[in-house]
Order: C-alpha cells, then structure tokens, then sequence
C-alpha cells in the first residue's frame, strides 16, 4: 500500500499558538513516517519552524480575514491546499469564523471530507493542557487513512522543543558583540502582550488583565542587576512596542537595560533565547518560545487558565508560573518582590549552545 501524502496540519492562530503545535507535528510524522506540511497565518511560522524535522512545507497567510474575492493570497493557498488534497488534513483550529475560512478553502480546494479531522470534534477536558489536547488529537485517524499509519502513546509530558540552525547562532553572535552584550548573563523581559497597545497608544492597564505596570518592570530590573550585577537586562518586544519599552528603559536608567525592540527579528530571537540565562514574561507568544528552546522562564498569567495554557519547559528546563485564573486574576496582582523571588529561584539552564568567545 503507498504511503500517505505528508500530514498536512491547519492552524491559525498567534505565535504562542504555534508554537504549541511542535508536539503534534513530531507525532504526526512519526504517525506517517514523513515531515508535515503546515497553513498557518502570520509573519513567524516559517521562520518558526526553520531546520524542524518535522515540518517540510510552511504556508503562512498575512491577511486571512480579506474578503475571498479580493484575496489572491488565499486563492494561492487554495491551489496549494489542492496540490495536497489526498493528505491526510488535522485541522487544530478552534475559532469558530477562522474555522469557517478554513472549511471553506478546503471544500473549494476539493480536499475529500473523508481526508479531513477536526479538533473541534474532541472536547477539551478538564485541567487538560492545550499540547495534550493537540496529542490526544494527533492519535486520531481521518477516515480515508484508518489503518494506514501507526499508532502512538500519548506522551503527557510532551513539550514543544524546537531548534535553532547554525546560521541563527552566527547571526546572533554578530549582533551580542556589535551591542557589547557578549559575555554577558542576559535576562530578557518581554512586558507587552497583544492587547498592550491600542490605534491610539497603550491600553490602560485597567482594561488588560496581563498588563504590569511600566514601574514594576524597571524595579524589576533593579532587582536583576542587584543580585546579578554582570547581568544585561533586555526588554523584548516588537517594533509597534518600542515606545512603551523605552519608558520603561527611560524609568530604570541604566545602561544595562537595554531595549532591543528594533533588533530582534524572530530567527535572532530564537537564537538569544537559545543562550540566555533567563527570561521573565507575561502570558504571551515568546514566553512558549523561550520555553521551547530551553530558557528558564517566569511567566505571569492573568486571567487565562495555566492549566490549559501555561508553556511546557523544554526538558532540562524549567517554566515557574505565577497567578491564573485560580489564584490572581490579574497580572498587576503580583509584587516585584514575588516575581525577583521566582526568578531567583529558576535553576541555572542547561545551555544548548554559548556564544563562542
């Protein structure tokens, strides 16, 4: 019997989102035997899963919501979709109207019902992190495909894990050395979420239950420097965030914090947290990548439910989450003084790789 198309898996969501989908994937590939193909959205996915063994093929959509008629760019993936449409399709997107565009751009790419899964159709249980959904999923078989591909275990304690190429690490080295930051244990902070900044500037800090106020960042990184004084405080974040980052540069008025929101395109700051000492982070997209690739994290949660949503530390490493749901709801909940002490408390990393001297 031949052997299936690669696995193809959909998911349009943030970058945390995909992050999370790594388990997945090398599931599904040992599952099929061969790498997956991905459709996703954003400007990270590609970069995201550079030198991955198990992705092949990345499809990333900027502007998934236009209008069908108007959009050459999902006609594009529609072709593409059509090109795999005797693949066997995880679809591991639970929004229902991105999940309509989705259904919509398979059915018009004339993928059979019969080769499709949806992750929908597998309720979340209670207390189940998001990655053991995803895995429960993966052991599930589209109808055309039963009996056509192993079965595997699901691992609880599965955690995304990803890598970072050679090229990454090189660039990286440039860059610690043309910022006088080499040989420096760095600890990133990344304040800003998706709902920091607003059309019209940075949301009030009332209406974000993940937002920490400018003060507790700076007295943070006070904290930081206090107990590791050789240390280098970067603040993280993207172009949009440079303003609110350098006020709280600008509060903390030291030369070793450092805001990097210029210079920090996602294949660099895959390689920084590759070799960083630390990183301390609300609940958003780069704590999962930390996560990923082994950086000792402190992550703070405001209303969104760890259980479900907290990053799985790589092995070797170490993720330490403070407020939720169940404890406080609020991210501005939290003192200085608890987060310094959880991240005195982070083991020293395992390094993957160090900067040459």
């Amino acid at each position: 019997m031949p052997k299936p198309a690669h696995p193809l898996v959909i998911r349009f969501g943030r970058l945390g989102d995909t992050v999370l989908l790594q388990p997945l994937l090398h599931k599904l590939q040992q599952r099929y035997g061969q790498p997956c193909d991905l459709l996703a959205i954003g400007a990270w996915p590609a970069e995201l899963y550079a030198s991955q063994p198990e992705v092949a093929e990345v499809l990333a959509l900027r502007a998934p919501r236009r209008p069908l008629l108007l959009s050459r760019e999902r006609w594009r993936a529609i072709a593409w979709l059509h090109e795999r449409r005797e693949a066997p399709v995880y679809v591991c997107e639970p929004q229902p109207r991105a999940l309509l565009r989705i259904q919509r751009m398979l059915r018009l790419a004339g993928v059979p019902a019969a080769h499709r899964a949806y992750l929908i159709d597998l309720p979340l249980r209670e207390r189940e992190h998001w990655v053991d959904h995803l895995l429960r999923f993966g052991d599930g078989t589209p109808t055309a495909f039963q009996g056509r591909c192993d079965a595997l275990a699901v691992d609880p304690g599965a955690a995304p894990q990803l890598q970072v190429d050679a090229s990454a690490r090189i660039d990286c080295e440039r860059w610690l050395r043309a910022r006088g930051l080499h040989g420096h244990p760095l600890v990133l902070l990344q304040p800003a979420n998706k709902r920091t900044l607003r059309w019209n500037g940075v949301r009030a800090i009332a209406d974000d239950d993940k937002a920490w106020p400018v003060q507790h960042w700076a007295a943070l990184a006070w904290t930081i420097l206090e107990t590791l004084p050789s240390a280098r405080v970067l603040l993280c974040g993207s172009p949009q965030e440079a303003d609110y980052l350098e006020g709280i540069r600008a509060i903390a008025a030291s030369e070793a914090v450092i805001s990097t929101a210029d210079e920090l395109p996602l294949t660099r700051l895959k390689a920084l947290l590759g070799c960083a000492h630390s990183m301390v982070s609300v609940d958003t997209g780069p704590a999962h990548l930390a996560a990923a690739l082994g950086s000792p994290l402190v992550v703070m949660f405001g209303a969104a439910a760890p259980t479900h949503w907290a990053p799985r530390a790589a092995p070797g490493s170490t993720v330490t989450v403070l407020g939720g749901a169940s404890c406080h709801a609020r991210v501005d909940a939290l003192t200085v003084a608890q987060v310094a002490d959880a991240w005195r408390g982070l083991p020293p990393r395992q390094v993957r790789w160090r900067a040459v001297a």
